[in-house]
């Protein structure tokens, strides 16, 4: 079974990220001119109640499988990976299984009571199923984290976004004529069948690593599996309490904004338009670079958590400024066509420039996002996934307070919920500097921030003079003209300012370790 080093086994994970995100938004583009913001907006309403009940089937599972995996992996203790794998999946299992009968039943207060809208019922109806099957693929996915081997997980993220872009949109034009509700469900159920696909080939990568590894998972009794299940919850639960306080907000949002936006005198229709606009156009947008952080911190955790087992504190401060640097990377020169080119994308994208505003005002603080996922899984890597939770409750709870203090208000409305987002946003980042500040002394270099400052007013400056001082006969030719050149520039930049080293290429073609 190949092993990867942080750089090498991030990269796969970043390309097929890259791959994933490109069909989402083929994905995405289909559903916005098949469904127009109404129908989008259905079907996003629908989508935080989803991952909320994902997330409690999970409970953090997968990244304790991933840490106890591979620390059975070091000493070769076939007997512990069969123990916390049968563990893992009983877990999950039985939790999902509850989990979807108890969401099947509250789906009609849900779709009525809570968003306002009783057609969101049928989509929420549909996608039940998804809850088991992610909740099994996400065990798997864990167990090849473990192993150091990130290829399953990635050929899998790619599976999936193909059958569901084929599916989208058979499905949805089947089901159109019958109505919006129909047509969403039809979407969702697109999704269901993609993680299906998903669960079936990296179940197959499962059976020949059970064969190669001569692994069979048997049934044990409870006494024999005491320690293995302490020590699962020991690190799946302060894991899951971040991720759950972040689902269970994603699930109120929509909620409040609903009921906000009726108090500040919209109409149900508007409400959802607006909703659509935000997250079903610019929220994929912003949220594209987030792919390279969440990979990045997918191969920091094992990464960090060895340094700091063998006390290399030097080692710990590089590998979590090298993550963060790369993060930045990631999403400087995104940032800066979103700023400058709202309209444009939106238009290219989506066939409406709807939510060009949204855009180009929240695009700067989403820099401090890209930061966050890094930051987050340095903390749980040294055993802080407390603070990380306690920092994550603080921000939602001040980003559901603002939501509702503005979005009521009439001469803030929509623009309540954006400015929430953002407040979120600065809240939690900041509190997670912060305490890794306090717990351990890291901090960023001040020559990194200036360097990272530096080149993105750079490229703002450049970018705004290219699109003042020349006429464009088209959205495609001015987002083509501006990208190229400001990615020339960046790539410069880049290797100038050593925001990216040499060192860090030539790890992308080390060979494995086996």
């Amino acid at each position: 079974m190949s092993k990867q080093t942080f750089i090498k086994g991030a990269l796969i994970l970043i390309v097929a990220g890259m791959i994933s995100r490109l069909l989402g938004f083929v994905n995405r583009m289909v559903m916005a001119r098949l469904l127009g913001e109404e129908g989008v907006g259905i079907y996003m309403l629908t989508v935080p109640a989803l991952l909320l009940m994902i997330t409690l089937s999970q409970v953090g599972i997968p990244v304790a499988v991933s840490k106890l995996v591979s620390e059975a992996v070091a000493i070769n203790d076939r007997k512990r990976i069969k123990k916390i794998l049968y563990s893992s999946f009983t877990i999950t299992v039985s939790l999902s299984i509850v989990l979807t009968i108890f969401f099947a039943l509250f789906i009609p207060v849900i779709a009525e009571r809570l968003l306002l809208d009783e057609r969101t019922l049928l989509p929420m109806l549909v996608m039940s199923p998804i809850i088991i099957i992610i909740a099994i693929s996400s065990v798997l996915r864990g167990y090849f984290q473990g192993l150091q081997n990130m290829k399953p997980q990635a050929f899998a993220q790619v599976i999936e976004q193909v059958i569901r872009i084929v599916l989208v949109v058979i499905m949805i034009k089947l089901l159109l004529p019958f109505g919006l509700a129909y047509a969403a469900a039809g979407a969702m159920g697109s999704a269901v069948l993609g993680e299906l696909a998903s669960l079936a080939y990296i179940f197959y990568c499962f059976k020949r690593s059970q064969k190669r590894r001569q692994l069979t998972v048997s049934r044990y009794p409870f006494r024999s599996l005491k320690n293995t299940y302490v020590n699962i919850f020991q690190i799946a639960l302060p894991t899951a309490g971040s991720r759950m306080i972040g689902s269970i907000t994603y699930f109120f949002e929509p909620i409040l904004v609903s009921q906000s936006l009726f108090i500040a005198g919209y109409t149900v229709s508007q409400s959802t338009s607006l909703y659509g606009q935000l997250t079903g156009f610019v929220m994929p947008l912003l949220l594209l670079p987030t792919f390279i952080t969440h990979s990045l911190s997918v191969a920091l955790i094992p990464s960090v958590s060895e340094s700091n087992a063998l006390k290399h504190h030097r080692t710990v401060h590089f590998r979590i400024t090298q993550a963060l640097r790369l993060s930045f990377v990631s999403g400087g020169l995104a940032t800066i066509l979103f700023m400058l080119l709202s309209a444009s994308l939106l238009q290219l994208i989506y066939g409406t420039n709807n939510g060009a505003e949204f855009l180009k005002f929240m695009a700067p603080f989403f820099i401090l996002l890209y930061f966050q996922a890094p930051l987050q899984a340095a903390l749980q890597a040294l055993n802080y996934a407390k603070h990380a939770m306690i920092n994550s409750l603080i921000g939602a709870m001040v980003k559901l307070s603002v939501l509702w203090l503005l979005a009521t208000n009439p001469n803030f409305g929509i623009d309540g919920v954006i400015l929430s987002v953002v407040v979120g946003i600065l809240v939690v980042t900041l509190l997670h500097f912060a305490a890794l500040y306090r717990l351990i002394r890291f901090k960023l270099p001040v020559s990194l921030i200036i360097r990272m400052g530096f080149l993105l007013t750079l490229l703002y400056i450049v970018g705004n003079w290219i699109i003042t001082n020349h006429s464009f006969t088209s959205d495609f030719q001015l987002i083509l003209v501006v990208s190229v050149s400001l990615g020339i520039m960046y790539l410069i930049g880049l290797l100038i300012m050593k925001l990216v080293t040499i060192e860090e290429w030539r790890q992308l073609f080390q060979r494995n370790s086996k």
